[in-house]
């Protein structure tokens, strides 16, 4: 529904609490990965068709598309995530990785031998091969009541994959489709700002001085994004800040 997808969203707001929000599952026709092509779409540089076709099957549940606007299929998530996997991110460079590799709980943070780019891998594989055993296909091609069944069943870690705990995928998959959701247009998701139009978010700052004084009065503006910056497609002040482009509009 129209307004439970608006709580549900603007709950998100900086991601402080991404981690932890519940799925937010979609209507029930089933993703088709042949249609709705995005022309001139750039070509994918870790994920594998598979993996896109699961991608972005499972974006069509999480954020769905609806009356306000593109979901995270449609807003390019998969791209996002395909290029934080292919980054420093996928290959866990920045994390520790030498063991003990002990059940650790949520305030210890990650705590897998696996990289992201291999459980991303491993999980999406093994997900397609439950899938085919219980519905005869994978996971793309199951209608959407019975991808919700499954979303459902990793997060709750219901699903036994051989190589990965299914909650700690699933946790990954939909931290990084809310990062991919909200995240600046320049890393490949939030296509057309999306995410930040959904929400009301001005993106990228602006000098706010001549608003101090309008108190109760909603700022609202043309979304702002570091790649406009880059293409000046907006107009900047002395300082190099943008200047927002005030819209108006209601609640």
């Amino acid at each position: 529904m129209k307004k439970d997808r608006r709580r549900f969203l603007q709950t998100l707001g900086a991601l402080s609490a991404a981690s932890a929000a519940p799925a937010r599952l979609g209507a029930d026709a089933p993703h088709d990965p042949g249609k709705e092509k995005t022309p001139g779409a750039p070509a994918f540089l870790y994920l594998k068709e598979p993996e896109v076709a699961f991608i972005e099957a499972a974006l069509d549940r999480l954020i769905p598309k609806d009356e306000l606007g593109p979901g995270a299929r449609e807003a390019g998530v998969a791209v996002f995530i395909d290029r934080q996997l292919a980054g420093a991110f996928g290959a866990f460079a920045r994390g520790y990785r030498s063991g003990p590799w002990a059940e650790g709980t949520p305030q210890q943070g990650y705590q897998s031998p696996l990289t992201p780019q291999e459980i991303y891998r491993v999980a999406i594989a093994e997900t397609d091969r439950r899938c085919q055993e219980r519905y005869g296909r994978p996971f793309a091609r199951i209608p959407g009541p019975q991808q919700d069944e499954v979303l459902h069943d990793l997060e709750a870690g219901a699903i036994a994959l051989a190589s990965v705990p299914s909650a700690l995928f699933f946790s990954l998959l939909w931290t990084n489709v809310q990062e991919g959701f909200f995240a600046d247009p320049l890393y490949g998701g939030n296509r057309d700002k999306a995410g930040w139009r959904l929400v009301g978010f001005p993106g990228v700052a602006a000098v706010y001085t001549g608003h101090i004084e309008k108190h109760g009065v909603p700022y609202r503006a043309e979304p702002v994004s570091i790649v406009d910056l880059q293409a000046r497609r907006v107009a900047v002040d002395a300082h190099g800040h943008p200047v927002h482009t005030i819209t108006g509009g209601k609640d």
